[in-house]
């Protein structure tokens, strides 16, 4: 099966909308596993704490979670901050865990790249071809393609030979040169610009140019001109598979099917310690905590860092109506609709702004509802009953993050997922 550090569509990629995503059947027969156990900062609200935790509590039961993590912002005002269930067997989680955040740096990039065109360095519009002169297309694809998935570069994570290698060791850590040839042994997948498909190449290609604009390494520009004046300081780049202490522990069943095990019988494993930098360019692999993620949340859909124009480029819906399903990228190519449109490295779902990675075990949403400075943000690990036979599970942290909007913003909800 395939994962995903982003969202994808409905044959197998993660973090997809529901209606276009991998269906997760619940496996009835499995544990349940603890009660949860919830430590809570103050509230600002605590009428509004509660219903966010009375939300959490159902969910947890419904979507078979192990732990959830969440913060809700209001402009200045922390609504609530909340732990519930436990990281590993008898240990709680807590709010000062770290996790993976897969594709919130997606976002980051986006915004190194609009940081970029405001300081009149590049235009959205140049071909890569100035950066990176020996990749397909490379007079044909532009900056503005790589960062709205619309380059035609095929994905390298849906190649059944890297499929098999990741499963054979997913402590691996694949370097920039190993991805790029899984990627290009698949020609380009239609022609610069004229469609829509979720691609981890495009991040990764996006990655190396940033760097070489910049003249430095890409974690050292992103610490320096994204992370830091967010005010990130638990966001942490490594190539590695190391978290900071303490560690919210994640569990997969993603290796199911490549190691045998039947799907009558229970199967999952610790992940944590999976090497997540297959999904993110050199220098990107990162993990968080719950207040980085709210806060990021709020600076890029605030667009703090960037001018107006810059931030509307980066933001607005220009892909709506967008993309169309082809043989040659299904299940990665689709229409861009409401519920789900890329902008630059950031999704929009009706008036939120996002990034939902599902990656290791991990499901994470950071979301950001301009009109009223509401974010969100959410971390989640699972129980075994919440994968499948195939070893799939749902995008809790995106649901999730649904419901809790719908009871901070509930004149401006986050749309709901499509009926599976």
């Amino acid at each position: 099966m395939l994962r995903r550090s982003g969202w994808g569509p409905a044959s197998g990629l993660r973090g997809v909308v529901a209606a276009l995503s991998v269906l997760a059947a619940v496996l009835s027969g499995l544990p349940a596993g603890p009660s949860p156990q919830v430590l809570a900062a103050p509230e600002g609200d605590p009428v509004l704490a509660a219903a966010v935790a009375g939300v959490v509590r159902s969910a947890m039961e419904t979507d078979h979670l192990r732990a959830v993590i969440v913060k809700v912002t209001r402009g200045e005002e922390v609504v609530t901050t909340q732990a519930f269930g436990t990281a590993m067997d008898g240990v709680p989680a807590t709010t000062d865990m770290h996790f993976r955040n897969g594709a919130v740096a997606f976002a980051y990039l986006g915004t190194l790249l609009m940081l970029y065109v405001d300081e009149q360095k590049v235009t959205l519009d140049d071909p890569i071809d100035r950066w990176l002169p020996q990749l397909p297309e490379a007079h044909s694809v532009t900056l503005k393609m790589l960062a709205n998935q619309t380059s035609g570069y095929p994905d390298f994570e849906t190649d059944p030979k890297w499929e098999t290698a990741f499963n054979a060791d997913p402590f691996h850590l694949w370097t920039y040169e190993e991805r790029l040839r899984y990627a290009f042994e698949r020609p380009v997948q239609f022609p610069p610009g004229t469609n829509w498909s979720y691609s981890h190449t495009n991040f990764m290609v996006l990655g190396e140019i940033l760097a070489k604009i910049g003249g430095k390494p890409l974690d050292v520009l992103l610490r320096e001109k994204v992370l830091d004046p967010m005010g990130l300081r638990d966001t942490v780049q490594t190539q590695t598979s190391e978290i900071p202490e303490p560690v919210l522990h994640s569990y997969s069943s993603e290796r199911r099917v490549a190691l045998g095990i039947p799907a009558g019988v229970g199967f999952s494993e610790e992940s944590t310690y999976f090497n997540a930098q297959w999904g993110t360019p050199i220098g990107a692999n990162q993990t968080t905590t719950i207040g980085d993620l709210a806060t990021t949340a709020t600076g890029v859909g605030s667009g703090s860092l960037l001018s107006k124009p810059a931030y509307e480029a980066m933001t607005a819906p220009n892909l709506l109506g967008f993309g169309r399903k082809e043989p040659v990228c299904e299940p990665s190519c689709f229409t861009q609709v409401p519920v789900y449109n890329f902008g630059l490295g950031i999704i929009r779902s009706g008036s939120w702004l996002m990034q939902n990675p599902l990656v290791g075990g991990y499901s994470a949403t950071g979301a950001y509802l301009p009109s009223d400075e509401v974010a969100i943000a959410v971390a989640v690990t699972y129980l075994p009953a919440a994968f499948d036979g195939q070893g799939v599970e749902p995008n809790a942290g995106d649901s999730l993050f649904r419901a809790i909007g719908a009871v901070v913003a509930p004149h401006d909800p986050p749309p709901p997922l499509p009926p599976h």
